[in-house]
């Protein structure tokens, strides 16, 4: 078998080599051209020096697998790819962008900034896990920023796809990632909880929140073990003006047991994109670590973890988020009521589901409506706490509902784009009863089940 020379201008498959765009520890990029894909393109080869880490050849068998799996705006596009008979090669899009690590000179970053940029990974990391995939190896190295502000994971080496072969768990033994942002259970040898990629994050945004990590870049097994009972500085010691919401989600994300964190990389967004609606707990007030009985207590007598679901499938379907769409003021009929029942029905089969309460303020097509209603009340806030009294006899824990007042022309088109926005699972809404303006002009429900991007659930009454 003899491997073709690589240098600038030498042509592989009908890939002509382009310059070296970088050499890492396990592959090099080069910049490629085709006559038959006219987009800008990388290849990916490995490295197969005598010595070299076997673990890059595993892990590039890996991504020749996972990569073409994958599609959607937040993963590099796939085009070829060739095997290790002659020269093994990937070649994929070249993503227009910048690195996450172009953003760590400039910690710490406002928090507003922080929260954009957490809930733009997780919202990638929720398209990665419904495509069945565990990164596992989330940090700012492989995390791409497209000019629109839209974020494009790569490197998937060390992934694990829930429905392929795990080469990396069949042939090594040790643990493989990068051990500032190792999740304890992939420490610990586990490599199919979608958990694992939200501890990660944690521990990116708590770097770019206080400049520093959350834990150390130690190589040793026995030293990256130590995170299973020693807890981080908490980010409001290192940054005291780290608002306690930011500080909550991040150490959800850190929480030893893959149990406490977020149910799933879409509700871990959820809070991101609204940090007003966030449910504090003792953590975000927490200015120091936990003391050293509580340490020991975690290193010699562990709590059991709690049992949770395996693999993404399951994790997904497990913890859905669900939209409520309640018409107010609460009309009298049992309409609110048979909404009630069928967002309880639902929720007795999926008791890890979040709920949104969502209600759209009509505003006039040609002015803004005032914001006050006929009492001098504010509508905003009005109903907001009618979206509190409605759903309060389901008696939810307060971590599990927000409520959302929208402010829009089109109450179809809100619903439609919170739903987008936000991964929404499920919509349940109220269709109102037949009317002659109903059959002209359409109604809200019919327009929302037409183009949800999501199930849904039109609640109407017999009769």
């Amino acid at each position: 078998m003899v491997r073709p020379r690589l240098n600038a201008g030498a042509v592989i498959d009908g890939f002509t080599l382009g310059e070296i765009l970088h050499r890492g520890g396990m592959a090099m990029l080069w910049s490629v051209t085709h006559p038959d894909h006219d987009l800008p393109m990388l290849m990916k080869v490995p490295l197969l020096f005598e010595g070299e880490d076997p673990a890059a050849i595993v892990g590039f068998e890996m991504e020749q697998m996972i990569l073409p799996r994958l599609h959607g705006p937040h993963v590099p596009r796939f085009i070829a790819a060739a095997g290790f008979e002659v020269q093994p090669y990937i070649v994929m899009e070249h993503v227009d962008g910048v690195s996450a690590e172009t953003l760590l000179p400039r910690t710490p970053l406002p928090a507003a900034e922080v929260a954009a940029f957490g809930a733009a990974v997780a919202t990638a990391l929720a398209s990665l896990h419904a495509q069945h995939v565990v990164h596992l190896d989330v940090k700012p190295a492989n995390i791409l920023l497209r000019p629109d502000g839209t974020v494009v994971l790569i490197d998937f080496g060390l992934s694990r796809h829930e429905r392929l072969p795990d080469l990396m768990q069949e042939e090594f033994r040790l643990p493989y990632g990068s051990a500032p942002y190792m999740a304890p259970e992939q420490v610990m040898g586990e490599r199919g909880d979608p958990h694992s990629d939200l501890f990660a994050l944690g521990a990116v945004l708590y770097q770019l929140t206080t400049g520093a990590w959350a834990f150390e870049n130690e190589q040793r097994l026995s030293a990256m073990k130590r995170r299973l009972w020693r807890d981080p500085e908490p980010p409001r010691r290192r940054r005291p003006d780290c608002p306690p919401w930011l500080q909550e989600i991040i150490l959800r994300c850190l929480e030893v047991d893959p149990a406490r964190r977020h149910p799933t990389a879409a509700q871990l967004a959820f809070d991101l994109h609204h940090p007003d609606q966030v449910a504090l707990t003792a953590r975000a007030a927490k200015t120091a670590r936990d003391g050293m009985a509580a340490v020991l207590k975690r290193r010699f007598n562990p709590d059991p973890m709690a049992p949770r679901p395996s693999g993404t499938s399951a994790q997904l379907a497990a913890a859905p988020i669900i939209a409520v769409a309640i018409d107010l003021p609460v009309e009298t009929s049992a309409l609110p009521e048979a909404m009630r029942r069928s967002l309880m029905r639902i929720m007795a089969m999926v008791p890890g589901a979040r709920v949104a309460c969502l209600n759209v303020l009509r505003q006039g097509l040609i002015s803004i409506d005032t914001t006050l209603d006929a009492d001098g009340q504010n509508r905003h806030v009005q109903r907001l706490v009618e979206l509190r009294h409605w759903v309060a006899p389901l008696r939810l824990e307060e971590e599990r509902v927000t409520f959302h007042v929208l402010q829009a022309v089109n109450v179809a088109g809100a619903i439609l784009e919170y739903a987008e926005a936000n991964r929404v699972d499920h919509l349940i809404l109220g269709a109102r009863p037949q009317s002659v303006r109903r059959r002209l002009l359409g109604s809200v429900s019919g327009e929302v089940a037409a183009w949800a991007p999501c199930s849904v659930t039109v609640v109407r009454l017999r009769g």
